[in-house]
């Protein structure tokens, strides 16, 4: 794997979009201050990839991938791989509620000789090509085929992230060897060993099958196939005996079929004439038509004589006058009689309620004098309480006065006030007053009823004599409509000869119904008789064009029962004769039968000798025993060559299931993997181990002994140390170099298809002297000046960084991180 471009918008300390070009960086380093985001940049490529980063500690901390205050975070990273060209993007964005999903995950396959250049342009997805990947899920197992590494092999050989440089060679043996396993991609050996078992299990099965099968064709032997081959014979033998018999069949069948056409054309010529006799009845049928004829004409003269009568008083009825008319006048002079009676009670209401009126308008009148005189006694008896008061002003005031209150002449309080003397003037003008306030009011009252009371019969008078007046005007009315009528008795008298003439013509238009209906049923009758008659005739015309083959005498159109007669005899005399024919054709008949009997006879005794039940079609029958027997032996034949064909993919399936077994007997034991997984170690430790020379300038070299790392320290005899008793430069260069000899070797060991085109080293160069530094640079520059691959380090050493010829500098300010490239 080889990464070509990154670009990257709010992921960590890259809040803003920010582009990374790695198309011709063979050999660069990322660096900057601590802090800045070089790592950053590392684990935009392994999230872009896996979804995951080495720093969150293994677990998938979504919420890791925002930049401060972000809700979304943007990666999208194009690669080579293998010769093809990739681009896989993810998307992470925080909901309302805090929760931070993947938004968008997917990996697309790039049209060769794509221009990465153009991302910049605003092509859609669309335009990136192939859809590998669409989702997380499918995103796990389409990075894994494309880069051939799964994500912890790529972490370790690939991208080798900060602070996990040495774990390699710190493991434990069980946990080196199986960090093997996985790098190498050992654990396909057990898959193998899986898919042995179950290839053995299924050619097992196989064989089970075809051995049943077999065991189904062992009926198939030479006996049988010879049995067949006979009977196909036979019935062909068969098939030629019955087409030779079967003309001769044919005709003698024809002859007979031939006779007894004849008979049965003999027999239906007698059938024929023998039916031919007159229809019962036919010698009546004559006199119904003149009878129903005669019935029809007296029907029809009862008819006009009603209708005659019907005219007649239809026009009595209209000289009578209109009824209507008498009717109306006859009501008028009964509602004048009413409206009389009416009008005279009227006016006696009317006089009544003018003498009430005049009563009520008196007493309306003296009520008011009453009033008058009432509120005359009200007013000097105010005048006379004045007077009193002036005369006794201190009795006046002391009317005023209540117990307690002060005097209103001397201002003090009055204990109690004195009673008035019974025989003060102001005390008889009060009593005086007050009777005569009593009275006003009482006939003021007496004035005010009077009033309502004379009111109310105004209005009653005003209604009866409006009623009178109506009364009148209609009364008048009738006066002019019934000017020049008739008496009431006349009128009477008219209506009642208006009743008798309409009861006369409804008789009369009953009888021309009853008449009318007579004149339909005769006429019906009539028709019915001469239908009768008609279909008598074409029944006749009908039997005697059947017989005109015979040719049959002229008939008389004036009687049907005399055409008849002549009919019939003429029909008895033609079967006489033919009855005298009929014996010698039934004999021929008789004869051809019993010769086409005997042909199928012995037709019927060539299938009986073969072996077959007696035919229904000779032919056809032997064609299909010929068929089936052919049949039968083909697939004797079929069955014959399949158990051939079993047996050898019998032999197959027992040589496949014991190769399997064998196989996955061999794979069972571990030995094969436990071989692997030492020579590759031994590899490993040899690359190691050279790298390791170069670095400490010849001092160490590195060993394995039972899975544990040792050094030997070449500058102390030849000592040999365990790893962990290295100095921190010293476990830097030993891990260093199992790295990049893990990186070397892995192509070459690995049974998966990774394509190791790239390694980038993330690990602290400052705890270097300048010599191993100086060495540490130079195994970088021959490493990439073998052109293989790419080398990347992330550093923030001056020395090593100047001299690799591209940088990427990572700066960082208090928004966000920014990548600028240098040198080359």
């Amino acid at each position: 794997m080889r990464p070509m471009r990154l670009d990257m918008a709010g992921f960590t300390v890259f809040r803003e979009e920010t582009t990374v070009d790695f198309t011709d960086a063979d050999f660069f380093a990322l660096v900057g201050p601590t802090g800045s985001g070089k790592s950053t940049v590392l684990d935009a490529i392994c999230f872009a990839l896996y979804g995951t980063v080495p720093r969150w500690g293994g677990t998938r901390g979504l919420a890791n991938a925002l930049a401060p205050s972000a809700t979304e975070a943007r990666v999208r990273l194009v690669f080579e791989s293998a010769g093809d060209r990739y681009v896989a993007t993810r998307v992470v964005r925080r909901d309302g509620r805090g929760t931070v999903k993947t938004a968008n995950a997917g990996l697309q396959l790039m049209p060769p000789g794509f221009d990465v250049t153009k991302l910049d342009t605003g092509l859609s997805p669309e335009d990136l090509g192939e859809v590998v990947a669409g989702t997380p899920a499918e995103m796990e197992q389409a990075v894994l085929d494309a880069v051939g590494l799964p994500y912890e092999q790529f972490t370790s050989c690939v991208v080798l992230p900060q602070g996990q440089f040495a774990d390699f060679l710190h493991a434990k043996p069980a946990t080196r060897q199986q960090i093997l396993v996985n790098l190498l991609g050992l654990g396909i050996y057990e898959e193998v060993q899986k898919k042995a078992t179950e290839r053995a299990g299924q050619a097992e099965a196989k064989l089970e099958a075809v051995d049943k099968v077999l065991g189904g064709l062992a009926d198939v032997d030479d006996g049988s196939l010879a049995a067949a081959r006979e009977r196909v014979d036979r019935m062909r033998e068969l098939a030629g005996a019955v087409a030779a018999a079967v003309p001769e069949l044919e005709r003698v069948r024809a002859t007979a079929r031939e006779q007894a056409a004849a008979l049965a054309a003999l027999d239906a010529e007698l059938t024929v004439l023998a039916g031919v006799r007159p229809p019962d009845g036919i010698a009546e049928l004559a006199r119904a038509v003149s009878a129903a004829r005669a019935a029809a004409d007296e029907a029809a003269a009862a008819v006009g004589l009603a209708e005659e009568r019907e005219e007649k008083l239809r026009g009595e009825l209209t000289a009578a006058g209109d009824e209507s008319a008498l009717r109306l006048q006859l009501k008028a002079h009964a509602d004048r009689e009413r409206l009389t009676g009416e009008t005279a009670a009227v006016r006696a209401a009317v006089d009544a309620a003018q003498a009430e009126h005049d009563a009520a308008a008196g007493a309306l009148a003296a009520a008011r004098a009453e009033a008058e005189r009432a509120e005359a006694q009200l007013e000097a008896a105010f005048r006379a309480h004045e007077e009193a008061k002036a005369v006794d002003q201190a009795v006046a005031l002391r009317a005023h006065l209540v117990d307690g209150a002060p005097c209103p002449v001397c201002e003090q309080p009055v204990a109690r006030v004195p009673a008035v003397p019974k025989g003060s003037a102001v005390t008889r003008a009060l009593a005086a007053g007050k009777a005569a306030r009593a009275a006003s009011e009482a006939a003021k009252r007496v004035v005010q009823e009077r009033d309502a009371a004379a009111r109310e019969l105004d209005r009653v008078l005003l209604r009866a004599r409006a009623e009178h007046d109506q009364l009148g005007a209609r009364l008048a009315e009738l006066d002019g409509q019934l000017a020049g009528a008739a008496t009431p008795e006349a009128l009477r008298g008219a209506l009642a000869e208006h009743a008798r003439l309409r009861r006369a013509l409804e008789e009369a238009a009953g009888a021309v119904r009853a008449g009318r209906d007579a004149a339909r049923r005769a006429r019906s009758s009539l028709d019915g008789a001469q239908e009768r008659l008609r279909r008598a005739w074409r029944d006749f015309d009908t039997v005697r064009d059947g017989l005109a083959r015979f040719g049959p005498p002229a008939a008389d159109r004036d009687d049907v029962a005399a055409a008849w007669g002549v009919l019939a005899e003429w029909a008895g005399e033609q079967a006489g004769r033919r009855r005298g024919d009929r014996d010698g054709l039934a004999a021929a008949v008789d004869a051809a039968e019993a010769a086409a009997g005997e042909v199928a006879e012995r037709i019927g005794g060539l299938f009986d000798a073969a072996g077959l039940p007696a035919p229904r079609d000779a032919q056809r029958d032997a064609a299909v025993a010929v068929e089936r027997a052919e049949a039968e032996l083909r697939r004797l034949e079929e069955r014959r060559e399949q158990a051939a064909e079993l047996r050898e993919q019998r032999a197959g399936h027992e040589r496949e299931a014991r190769v399997a077994r064998a196989l996955a007997g061999h794979l069972r034991a571990n030995n094969f993997e436990r071989w692997l997984l030492a020579e590759a170690l031994d590899l490993l430790v040899d690359g190691a181990s050279r790298i390791l020379r170069e670095l400490s300038g010849g001092q160490y070299d590195l060993v394995h002994d039972k899975g544990e790392f040792f050094v030997v320290d070449h500058h102390d005899a030849g000592l040999r140390r365990g790893v962990r008793t290295l100095s921190g430069g010293e476990t830097f260069q030993a891990s260093l170099a199992l790295a990049l000899a893990l990186s070397e070797q892995l192509a070459g060991m690995s049974t998966s298809a990774a394509s190791l085109e790239s390694i980038v080293l993330d690990e602290g160069f400052g705890t270097l002297d300048a010599a191993t530094l100086d060495t540490v640079a130079a195994t970088l520059e021959n490493l990439a000046a073998r052109g293989d691959r790419m080398v990347g380090v992330v550093t923030h050493v001056p020395a090593l960084a100047e001299r690799i010829p591209v940088r990427f500098e990572v700066r960082k300010d208090a928004r966000t991180a920014r990548v600028e490239r240098t040198g080359l």
